[in-house]
């Protein structure tokens, strides 16, 4: 147990960290991570993009002949999230253990080098094995670049911080639309285009190193490990860096609640946070319906309409294009009203939006809806990235956000296979009824459980 000199100086260094003024230091720090996140992204939201260069190559079809058919397109979605499971279910620790900055880098290169190793798979089961194994370093990534920037960021700026977060992150999405939209029909010298989809994105992957260099070590996670003459020059680093920019005297530092720091991962299920984590496993079991639902079907959806595979690609890319905006319109919300009512908002959209989609046959109302149903889903993205990591304690922060985290990931395995079943026999308005009503379990979820957190210190809310 740490002595009351050592909890003392804990409690300082986290209101030094809270006190910091806006400077182009602190939001470099989340450009950083970031742009690291983008490689996650980019990899992650493949899945719908090239899921009909797969198709054409014969290696899946685009409905599933049964709920669980192994060669159906569902199965490679489903892949994905099972390895997003296990990251988050059984390797959210890693970042509590080990580190924000090692697992940072590490995940990274974990989910790069399995992803390399499918784009070169010519069997289902080949390319299904591999996906799973790089879904593992995706999850472990997703929740670690979430605690890092909720640690880093000043209490005054989280919300803002995941709204720039997610722009840079989701702007890697129409990339990625655009790169399929030209190569999946094609066949770059003899290569089927989906693998140099693939192969593009992974390459890219090695500037993370660059990217780690700049970002420093979470002195809260130092704290948490004890290691507080760590947490004292890093903290130190960081208010000078800030101090230069700021050019005159840092504003006081409020002192803090004392966070507990022998806090064990099991504490979760113990008020206060028992409520808070059964609310989140039930929101994020239902969450993923709609996000990914829509965001990992899109060409197979429109397809679905009549849309031709080529054109289909290009209306994904033109929808595509608005990944970016939903949490940049939130941004000069993001702060001012509760990341609770954000999500309940944008969930009802989610919900309204993608009825409307199923109902529509002209290409424009399409993309129009396509466009509404992105936005709506990246501002609740950003609104419960924001929000999950303030609900837990520093010392098992990475492990339960793994693990409610997690729950989504089982949700979608599932949903992936009854999306592809759903499509075959109740066409694109069962799909999107089937949504609506998991938004609907969204919004009661956080609506009714879900706890303030807006301008509040991190052990204020801990508390």
């Amino acid at each position: 147990m740490i002595q009351t000199t050592g909890t003392t100086i804990a409690a300082e260094i986290s209101a030094r960290l809270d006190r910091l003024p806006a400077t182009r230091y602190v939001w470099k720090l989340v450009l950083l991570l970031s742009l690291g996140g983008c490689f996650e992204m980019y990899d992650l939201f493949f899945t719908a993009y090239i899921g009909p260069g797969l198709v054409r190559s014969g290696l899946f079809s685009s409905a599933s002949a049964s709920i669980f058919g192994f060669n159906g397109l569902a199965s490679f979605v489903a892949a994905t999230f099972a390895g997003l499971f296990i990251g988050t279910m059984l390797f959210g620790f890693a970042a509590d253990w080990f580190g924000r900055r090692l697992i940072f880098t590490c995940s990274l290169l974990w989910y790069t080098a399995a992803t390399v190793i499918m784009a070169v798979q010519h069997t289902a089961t080949g390319i299904v094995a591999w996906r799973l194994i790089a879904g593992i370093g995706i999850g472990v990534e997703l929740v670690t670049i979430d605690t890092y920037i909720t640690e880093l960021v000043p209490k005054h700026l989280r919300g803002r911080a995941f709204a720039v977060n997610q722009v840079i992150q989701f702007s890697v999405v129409p990339v990625v639309a655009l790169l399929a939209w030209v190569l999946v029909p094609r066949s770059p010298f003899g290569i089927d285009g989906w693998r140099w989809v693939v192969w593009i994105g992974a390459l890219s992957a090695v500037f993370v190193w660059f990217i780690r260099r700049g970002v420093p070590e979470s002195p809260r996670w130092l704290i948490s490990r004890g290691r507080l003459e760590e947490a004292e020059r890093a903290t130190a680093a960081m208010e000078a860096r800030v101090a230069e920019e700021y050019g005159k005297p840092l504003p006081p530092a409020n002192p803090h609640p004392v966070e507990e720091i022998h806090g064990h991962f099991l504490d979760i299920f113990k008020p206060p946070y028992l409520s808070r984590t059964s609310m989140l496993m039930v929101f994020n079991f239902f969450q993923t319906v709609g996000y990914y639902g829509f965001a990992s079907w899109v060409p197979t959806l429109l397809i679905a309409t009549g849309v031709t595979t080529t054109s289909s690609l290009q209306y994904s890319f033109i929808i595509a294009i608005a990944a970016p905006v939903g949490p940049l319109l939130a941004m000069r919300i993001a702060d001012k009203y509760e990341r609770k009512w954000q999500i309940v908002t944008a969930a009802f959209c989610i919900g309204a939006f993608g009825i409307l989609f199923s109902r529509q046959s002209s290409s424009t109302l399409l993309i129009a809806c396509g466009v509404l149903l992105t936005c709506s889903n990246n501002w609740m993205s950003m609104a419960f990235h924001a929000y999950q990591p303030e609900l837990f304690p520093t010392k098992v922060r990475a492990q339960a956000v793994g693990f409610v985290y997690s729950w989504s990931r089982l949700s979608a395995i599932f949903t992936s296979f009854l999306i592809g079943f759903i499509l075959r026999d109740f066409k694109v308005a069962g799909v999107f009824a089937f949504i609506a009503a998991s938004m609907l379990m969204v919004m009661l979820a956080i609506g009714i459980f879900g706890p303030r957190t807006r301008g509040l210190a991190l052990e204020d809310i801990s508390h």
